[in-house]
């Protein structure tokens, strides 16, 4: 779908196709995006798959799509769809592979000065203790019984273990656990590929990033966030693994058999689905909220591990303390309006972050005011973004904003635009420590293969679904 005709411009930044674009939509598709951004949007299949997201059973209001939304399967990267509680759909495609893809933002104490001098250092010795790589295994080992505690408890695994402490789970998106996870609902296979990845960032654009902030915009939040200008933070950027690739892949064929049974006819089949109250709706969600758990008690096992090297360098004083931890990739039940009246929906965030806006019950309390921080990454040389959630975003997005700056050019397109060793020759000269298993995984994430994270960002800032606290720059990357 490329006909920018198709798209009616509600606003500077707001775009939609109507429901009457196609008989089988059955609410209208939305894009959120600046003029100049639509021109790139229309070159992939992504508004076409938007398109077919309209067309779920039980789908409300709209159809939404971020700037930084790219052809994914089923869904685009970057979309928030929600369909009525208990009856509408679950859709694996509308999750993702990668479930609970997200990020950790961690805040340390010291500022750019105190942490120049060590980046080589720092980025070797976070590379050497995180795994990274496809395949790669940490350092734990766990048994069928261990990692079931795992899927089943998350973060409360990781606590009880050590690995964790009380900030930390009180400042992670559902404290780090959702409680329908069942890990029978996991299939062995699923388990096996998960048992000796606990700590490991993957391969693809996962990486362990050491930033400082270079402009706040906004001096209150930021206060309440920590995050003057100078102070260095970590951000932690993984998911679930082969773990919850195989769960994806697992559900998707059951959806595939089941749909018929149940009436649903879809577009394309990598929106298969089934309805939440179905046992096949029920198991994927449950096992989706297993592999979310083990997501977020992997990146806690980074965290640590990061934490370990940092007061090896800095001294046992020095503390990396958890500012938020976001998914964005994951299917939650939550409450919204919809024509005036509060209903409980199955919200897919798909390369979409959960941007709650001040005074949302769900938020810890010193952020209750300022709302949800979000973690926007941008690519490797370019900067990052701290945002905070906003009340427009209810209303707009179920509580939604972007997830990062999104791609512009497949992996092997980026490959033919430049050479591994080139990039990591031009990312040193411009001072940052790069560390990567493999030069040519290095080239597929150039940052020329991305969009601009500020014209994402200050897409979602102008519609009102998250305001901009501050840019990031890196010092270091290690890359998956």
């Amino acid at each position: 779908m490329t006909e920018k005709g198709i798209l009616k411009k509600i606003s500077d930044v707001q775009w939609e196709i109507g429901r009457d674009f196609r008989s089988d939509m059955r609410v209208p598709a939305r894009v959120f995006a600046s003029e100049k951004m639509i021109a790139d949007i229309s070159r992939d299949r992504s508004l076409g798959q938007l398109v077919n997201v309209a067309t779920l059973p039980g789908i409300q209001i709209a159809a939404i799509a971020m700037p930084d939304i790219h052809e994914g399967y089923g869904f685009p990267i970057g979309a928030v769809a929600a369909t009525e509680w208990p009856d509408g759909v679950i859709s694996p495609g509308g999750i993702g592979y990668d479930i609970n893809c997200g990020v950790r933002l961690l805040r340390s104490d010291l500022m750019l000065a105190d942490v120049e001098p060590h980046l080589a250092r720092l980025a070797d010795e976070i590379a050497r203790a995180v795994p990274s790589g496809v395949g790669r295994t940490g350092r734990l080992s766990l048994d069928v019984e261990d990692l079931d505690a795992v899927l089943r408890d998350g973060i409360d695994w990781a606590l009880r273990e050590g690995y964790a402490n009380k900030d930390d789970r009180e400042n992670i998106e559902s404290n780090g656990h959702l409680t329908n996870a069942d890990p029978i609902s996991v299939s062995l296979h699923a388990k096996k590929r998960g048992s000796e990845q606990l700590g490991t960032m993957g391969s693809g654009n996962h990486f362990v990033e050491v930033d400082y902030v270079e402009k706040v915009f906004d001096q209150d939040i930021a206060d309440a966030f920590g995050v003057q200008e100078g102070r260095v933070l970590v951000q932690i950027h993984c998911g679930s693994r082969g773990l919850g690739h195989q769960v994806a892949t697992d559900y998707i064929k059951v959806m595939i058999e089941c749909m018929q049974g149940y009436g649903i006819t879809i577009p394309d089949r990598e929106l298969a689905c089934a309805p939440l109250s179905s046992p096949e709706g029920q198991a994927y969600f449950n096992a989706m909220a297993a592999a979310a758990n083990f997501a977020w008690a992997n990146r806690q096992i980074i965290a640590w591990e990061v934490r370990n090297e940092w007061s090896r360098i800095f001294g046992e004083s020095e503390n990396l303390a958890t500012l938020y931890d976001v998914a964005h990739n994951i299917a939650k039940i939550e409450e919204h309006q919809v024509d005036g009246v509060k209903k409980k929906l199955i919200l897919h965030r798909k390369g979409a972050t959960r941007a709650f806006g001040p005074g949302h019950p769900e938020l810890p309390l010193h952020y209750r005011e300022t709302g949800q921080p979000v973690a926007i990454p941008g690519s490797m040389g370019t900067a990052s973004y701290v945002l905070a959630g906003a009340r427009e975003a209810m209303a707009q997005s179920f509580g939604s904003c972007c997830h990062g700056a999104g791609r512009r050019l497949s992996r092997h397109a980026a490959k033919k635009e430049i050479g591994g060793k080139t990039l990591l020759e031009q990312l040193k000269a411009s001072g940052i420590a790069v560390r990567a298993g493999s030069l040519a995984d290095l080239a597929e994430e150039a940052p020329l293969a991305y969009k601009d994270v500020n014209g994402v960002v200050d897409v979602v800032h102008k519609a009102g679904l998250a305001r901009k606290v501050a840019c990031l720059k890196p010092l270091s990357v290690v890359k998956g």
